[in-house]
């Protein structure tokens, strides 16, 4: 009989998924408290709950429209992401970016991504006739402007592949009832809690994109 020991068990490899964070300031996480409390860091906490790890990069820029999508998708797939998250939008209603044109920018952005091997979610134009700034008088213009972004960036996105979490949809509520809790101090970017309900609304869709990534590894 031989004295040699058995060898143990293999560990299991655990493969961490690279999870990339594109589009403008909701998606950067202007106004929350800390950097836990943005879209990017909660839906990398649920994940890794869910016993997905990930390793979180923000590539967003605050205060980007679609006409600075593919200098962010450029960077994120130098890095090889499994699966991205495009928040894009509010920017391009404030700059009069033209919708056909913004959601041919992030059609592009989307099928970039894809030919790169992500899995991707985008969550359209948010209803900016809800901000605490917004007059009045103007929101009945706002919304149908917000709509119609929305609209075309749905169709364009899916066309080229992403999945569409619609964030106002399941949102707009909250902002609309408690701006005061979900705005932060300058009455335009979510605040902690309202980034708590965005999260809420990318949740289902983020773990679905997640879920596939990992199945296609």
């Amino acid at each position: 009989m031989s004295g040699t020991k058995p060898a143990p068990p293999a560990l299991p490899i655990v493969v961490t998924l690279a999870f990339a964070v594109l589009g403008d300031s909701i998606a950067y996480g202007l106004g929350a408290s800390r950097t836990a409390d943005t879209v990017g860091a909660r839906l990398a906490a649920q994940l890794t709950e869910a016993g997905i790890l990930v390793d979180t990069r923000v590539f967003a820029v605050s205060g980007a429209d679609s006409r600075g999508l593919a200098a962010q998708v450029k960077q994120a797939t130098a890095w090889r992401p499994g699966l991205a998250l495009i928040i894009i939008g509010a920017n391009d209603l404030t700059h009069f970016v033209p919708a056909q044109q913004a959601a041919l920018l992030l059609g592009n952005a989307v099928r970039t991504l894809r030919k790169a091997g992500a899995e991707v979610v985008v969550a359209p134009a948010p209803d900016l006739s809800v901000v605490p700034w917004c007059p009045p008088q103007m929101r009945p213009t706002v919304q149908a402007a917000s709509h119609l972004l929305r609209q075309e960036q749905a169709s364009a996105a899916t066309a080229a592949g992403a999945r569409i979490a619609d964030i106002t949809a399941t949102s707009a509520t909250a902002f609309t009832t408690d701006p005061t809790a979900m705005f932060s101090a300058d009455r335009f970017h979510p605040s902690s809690a309202g980034y708590a309900v965005i999260t809420a609304a990318l949740s289902a869709t983020i773990h679905e994109a997640a879920s596939a990534a990992n199945t296609d590894r």
